[in-house]
């Protein structure tokens, strides 16, 4: 089993940072790849940025570099660094664990922490 805790959220004004991070309970980065989703309101879940086991990255389209995911493989922890917050940032952001299994995938979800951008 594998736990994941994600913190760092909160309220920002528009054009501030956050930085998140995620703690796996375990070693998992060698297995697993890792994501950060969001979820708004009426919306459907949307990945945001990917670090693969290889450690290469892929962000969605709408971040335009504002975004950029990490990890410390030492502490077993993923990061996402959030610069010029704007209000259709706000969401719930999910950490995400993804390894391949037959037929598909299997992943491990965080709780969620919740990022409000507004002035």
């Amino acid at each position: 089993q594998v736990q994941l805790v994600e913190s760092g959220g909160g309220l920002v004004q528009p054009g501030g940072s956050l930085r998140l991070s995620c703690a796996a309970s375990r070693s998992i980065f060698s297995i697993y790849d890792m994501g950060w989703y969001r979820q708004a309101p009426g919306k459907q879940r949307e990945l945001v940025a990917l670090i693969t086991t290889a450690g290469n990255t892929n962000y969605a389209d709408s971040q335009k570099g504002r975004f950029t995911i990490s990890r410390d493989n030492a502490k077993n922890t993923v990061y996402l660094q959030m610069n010029s917050l704007q209000p259709e940032d706000t969401a719930v952001y999910y950490c995400n664990a993804r390894r391949p299994v037959l037929g598909g995938t299997f992943d491990y979800w965080g709780q969620g922490t919740q990022v409000t951008v507004s002035s």
